[in-house]
């Protein structure tokens, strides 16, 4: 078999729709198809295999293979090379197949004397419903053209697959509920708040009706006027006339500008259409092969721009002649979006004041929906897998992203419940503003310094209506995260001087790019690594890529021209990292100040204490910073040596640990005695329990999410300092697991409100 041998797509796509418009047994069809397909590549065998209940691949039709084998062969997803390709979802192409370790030999086929083995996975909407090959007994190796061709041939399968529903769909759900009963799920919370409203399952449908054109260079110019009515579409977006885009939310719709006129894709459709395609099937076959690849890739970026690329089908499927477009800019009731990922532009695709909630089963805080629905005020629940199988159209949903789970058709009284939530929710936010414009004081006198960490210019919008004193941790790696190449310096100095102007004198502490492990940049060289968390990251990326880090810092410096500039290193774990990346610094303010732009009034620097190295070099350190900040969630992560992504050891200890609370009594101890500023920005800060337990410590400067801010001062107004020092000095020496109870024990007796 060779590339010449195949006679033509084309005529083979006539053929089988011929077969496929027939009447008769779907299976029947089934079996004429792999027979055409047999005879067209000039294959010997040609076997479809299809997916049943418990992830089960079986035999379905076969031309080369014994007959009794269909029905009987069956193969669990993994199992074998048809397995293989349906658990990664991805062609195989092998000139000995029986050499290979995932080889599975199965006596009822007789495919012992078949050697090459091209095979490829059966998709429909990203989901691999089947398996297709052809077999050969010689060794060879088949050619691309060969292997695009039964890709687009697998397509037109999964359409009669789908069509005349061979599996029922029922058989594939899972069974462990009623579809009509009152659910609750749980996920995490990528944008807080509440919301109810009836759920629209965002998921766009490519219905192709017709697979195979007429007229291909008619298809192609359909698809032309397509792709500029999109580009168009996205070119009108960015004018953004009613002034909705932020900073962050403008580079995303700016990197989506680019994607819409990436040549690599425009040419997977061109390539799609010559072989035959309509447009629709087309974009289909495009759209499937990219959400194949999303189900392989873990690196959060390059799945984020998978995910624009996915919205990207879709649009330039609705900018197709002849296809209705759905108004969701004028919807009739309150509304739940569900899906399982959206692209930022999808979610300002619908009506906002009607948009009363999301709920996606993938997503992270850091996607670019998430972003968008922050600045816009829309709560969003993530990573809510249980949503896709238990959710119907138009379903009353309830969204609480406060405590990150969602009530699904729910009954009388837990409506009742929530109505109440969001009244309490109202209460206690009026009860927060009330405490905005005074100072977080104990009953004793000691003043609490309550900053807030931010990361995007549309946290500044808040902070100082929320009583923050200021910005203990601004994040600078999101403007790195959503560009596809490095930031000019130009671009950084605009953003850094924005939050600085925000900030309006109140202090600001810049981090230095803190990627790498699960924050890579494309357009920074990073290998895989096994352990990524302790890996190639922060600081040690800033100091091997000395001029990543200049550029960054020279940025900073212009930013803070003639006014006050704060910034700390990220994952410091020796002296000398912080001496060498403090000496970068010292020689840029050198170089800004010969500069007309000038250089900045005052200059802090500080390093965060993350690695428990620097801990036993602290004396030294405390000796050469301006300031310490420790970073708890990675200081925990290292000190107990626990992964914090993987769910079977992320809560197995307690951050109210007496090993951990003697570490940081240590830390706060230190620098109190060398007078150095000390301040904790990880998320503990922000919640009230915690937050008791650091003042406890001698902690006297926390910075927090924006939501924390009301609880904790709350908390801090009612406690007694000296008493609680005194009762946390002796929970060190504890031998418990956790002191939490006793530490909530101790608030409830001494009216401490957490």
């Amino acid at each position: 078999m060779n590339s010449a041998a195949v006679t033509g797509p084309r005529i083979l796509f006539r053929q089988i729709r011929q077969v496929m418009a027939g009447t008769g047994d779907a299976e029947l069809r089934l079996q004429k198809i792999v027979r055409l397909i047999a005879s067209n590549m000039i294959a010997e065998v040609c076997s479809c295999y299809l997916m049943r209940a418990g992830d089960m691949l079986e035999l379905f039709a076969t031309e080369g293979l014994k007959q009794e084998a269909v029905h009987n062969t069956r193969l669990r997803v993994g199992e074998g090379l048809i397995g293989d390709i349906a658990a990664h979802s991805r062609p195989l192409n092998l000139s000995d197949a029986q050499s290979h370790p995932r080889f599975a030999y199965r006596p009822e086929t007789g495919e012992e004397i078949y050697h090459s083995l091209l095979g490829v996975p059966i998709l429909r909407g990203g989901r691999v419903i089947g398996v297709l090959a052809v077999q050969n007994r010689t060794m060879r190796h088949y050619t691309e053209e060969e292997a695009e061709a039964l890709q687009t041939v697998a397509m037109v399968v999964a359409e009669l697959v789908s069509s005349e529903e061979m599996i029922s769909s029922k058989e594939l759900l899972d069974t462990a509920g009623n579809a009509t009963k009152p659910h609750r799920l749980t996920g995490r919370t990528l944008a807080d708040g509440l919301g109810s409203g009836y759920a629209i399952l965002h998921e766009p449908h490519i219905v192709v009706q017709k697979t195979i054109a007429e007229n291909t260079a008619e298809e192609q110019e359909r698809l032309e006027k397509a792709v500029t009515a999109l580009q168009d579409a996205i070119e009108a977006m960015l004018v953004d006339p009613e002034g909705i885009l932020t900073e962050e939310s403008r580079d995303i719709f700016e990197a989506y500008k680019m994607f819409a006129h990436d040549k690599s894709w425009l040419k997977k459709l061109e390539s799609a259409v010559d072989t035959g395609l309509t447009c629709e099937a087309a974009i289909k076959r495009v759209q499937d092969d990219t959400r194949a690849r999303m189900k392989k890739i873990t690196d959060p970026y390059i799945r984020e721009r998978l995910s624009d690329m996915d919205d990207l089908a879709n649009r330039l499927y609705l900018h197709l002649d002849g296809i209705p477009v759905p108004d969701k800019q004028h919807l009739d009731q309150d509304t739940i979006v569900v899906a399982r990922n959206m692209g930022a532009a999808e979610l300002l695709d619908y009506d906002k004041e009607h948009l009363k909630g999301v709920i996606l089963v993938e997503g992270t805080r850091s996607s670019h929906v998430a972003i968008v629905a922050r600045a816009i005020g829309v709560p969003v629940l993530g990573q809510c897998e249980e949503i896709a199988n238990a959710v119907e159209d138009g379903d009353f949903i309830l969204v609480d992203a406060e405590n990150a789970q969602v009530f699904l058709r729910p009954g009388d009284d837990v409506i009742q419940t929530f109505s109440r939530s969001i009244r309490h929710r109202e209460e206690r936010q009026a009860k927060y503003a009330a405490l905005r414009d005074k100072e977080a004081v104990s009953k004793d006198g000691q003043k609490v310094q309550l900053s807030m960490n931010a990361g995007l210019l549309i946290d500044l919008d808040n902070f100082q209506g929320a009583g923050a004193e200021g910005i203990g941790l601004f994040r600078t790696e999101l403007q790195f995260m959503v560009r596809s190449q490095m930031p000019k310096v130009d671009e950084q100095t605009s953003l850094y001087a924005k939050v600085l102007d925000k900030a309006n004198g109140r202090p600001v502490v810049f981090r230095t790019l803190d990627v790498g492990g699960d924050k890579a940049l494309p357009y920074l060289e990073m290998k895989e690594e096994e352990n990524p968390a302790l890996g190639w990251r922060a600081i040690r990326i800033g100091l091997d890529r000395p001029a990543l880090l200049k550029a960054q810092l020279r940025a900073m410096v212009r930013a803070a021209s003639g006014r006050d500039l704060s910034l700390m290193f990220p994952m410091v774990a020796e002296v000398s990292e912080f001496a060498e990346a403090k000496s970068l610094l010292m020689k840029e303010i050198e170089r800004e100040a010969k500069r007309d732009g000038g250089a900045p009034v005052n200059v802090r620097v500080g390093t965060m204490i993350e690695v428990p190295s620097i801990v036993w070099q602290l004396p030294q350190l405390l000796r050469e910073v301006d300031f310490v900040s420790v970073g708890s969630n990675d200081l925990l992560q290292f000190f107990f040596a626990v992964d914090r992504g993987n769910p079977m050891v992320t809560d197995r200890y307690d951050i109210l640990s007496p090993s951990f609370l003697s570490l940081l009594r240590y830390i706060a101890v230190e620098c109190n005695r060398n007078e150095v500023p000390l301040s904790l920005c990880g998320d503990i800060a922000g919640r009230p329990l915690e937050a008791l337990a650091l003042i406890g410590l001698g902690f006297r400067h926390l910075s927090m999410s924006l939501e924390g801010l009301g609880p904790v001062k709350e908390m801090i107004r009612t406690t007694d300092i000296p008493k609680l020092e005194a009762f946390v000095s002796n929970l060190c020496s504890n031998s418990a697991h956790s002191v939490r109870e006793q530490l909530r024990a101790f608030a409830k007796d001494h009216g401490i409100i957490i």
